[in-house]
């Protein structure tokens, strides 16, 4: 469904009276299936949102190569934009406006006869759940209505792939939970998916694959339980009062210690196996006398790929 090469955007910068060139995006290698969750995962400003924007013909890369559902990105934006629907960030409804005035215009906007626009608006305000409240004005919605509404706008044309820009950002934890719920609809229903989120948990729970990137360039990508396999053995969390480089002086270099991370208030150590290391530190903290706060074991997360792969935690970031 997506297949890029070498996708690459700059966009240039004044600051303190010189301009500046920002690499937003550098050589972005991508391979979407079709029928798919895809997930974009990055921290803000990583170049998440402007690939996204290439791919959705709303930015023109400076170079590459890429075919969006079957078209020439970079020869046939117009066939691009007729086979894909885009949901921005921001949203894209007006106050006064209601969801079924939005949803006629927007399937008028893609050449469809008033009619039938009409009959599309009232499929999807029945799908997203959305009819009660139709012929309100849109500054009346929730967050998660108003989400909805935005997402409902983006297919009202059926495309083969929709872009999803941070779909649940800033919504309560009840309309994020009813959002994951509608995407894996919209997959059920034949869609491919492609949404860019800087939630790990989100990116664990609905996609197929996903692609992390970090300063404009992949740094990972796969099945999140595959990358998460590959960062092998457990990781241990090691709270400490105070006593932080005298404990990771003292751990690292040891045998059942194969990586060690400074992180705030304590440490975070990979070991190949979590239930025996725990003794050796408690035993090896305990005979220099450090206090030591908390210990905790836990399975590698999409977090400690991000961390392996950059050498800093995409939370923090």
């Amino acid at each position: 469904m997506i297949v890029t090469k070498g996708l690459r955007k700059s966009f240039r910068s004044k600051r303190r009276r010189r301009t500046e060139v920002v690499e937003a995006v550098r050589g972005v290698d991508l391979d979407v299936a079709e029928g798919e969750i895809f997930g974009f995962l990055g921290p803000n400003g990583a170049g998440k949102t402007t690939t996204l924007q290439m791919l959705a013909t709303l930015v023109e890369p400076d170079d590459g190569e890429a075919t969006v559902a079957g078209a020439d990105l970079r020869k046939d934006p117009a066939e691009v934009r007729q086979r894909v629907g885009y949901v921005a960030q921001g949203g894209s409804t007006w106050d006064e406006s209601t969801a079924r005035e939005e949803l006629v215009l927007h399937a008028r906007m893609y050449g469809l006869s008033k009619a039938e626009a009409r009959r599309r608006a009232a499929d999807a305000l029945e799908a997203f759940e959305l009819t009660e409240y139709a012929d309100r004005p849109c500054k009346t919605y929730s967050g998660g209505q108003r989400r909805r509404v935005d997402i409902a706008l983006g297919i009202i044309h059926r495309p083969r792939l929709v872009f999803l820009d941070e779909p649940t950002t800033g919504l309560d934890p009840q309309s994020r939970a009813h959002m994951w719920e509608e995407i894996r609809r919209l997959r059920a229903d034949g869609m491919t998916i492609f949404l860019t989120t800087h939630y790990l948990d989100e990116a664990d729970a609905l996609c197929d694959r996903i692609a992390i990137i970090d300063h404009g360039e992949i740094v990972a990508g796969g099945a999140p339980d595959q990358m998460k396999r590959e960062i092998t053995g457990d990781v241990l969390v090691v709270g400490l009062n105070g006593a932080t480089p005298r404990a990771a002086a003292l751990l690292d270099g040891q045998a059942y210690v194969r990586k060690l991370e400074t992180i705030e208030d304590g440490l975070r150590l990979y070991v190949d196996d979590g239930a025996t290391a725990i003794p050796q530190v408690m035993r090896a903290l305990d005979g220099a006398r450090l206090d030591l706060d908390s210990i905790q074991l836990h399975r590698p997360s999409l977090d400690d790929v991000f961390l392996a792969k950059t050498g800093r935690s995409l939370r923090e970031s």
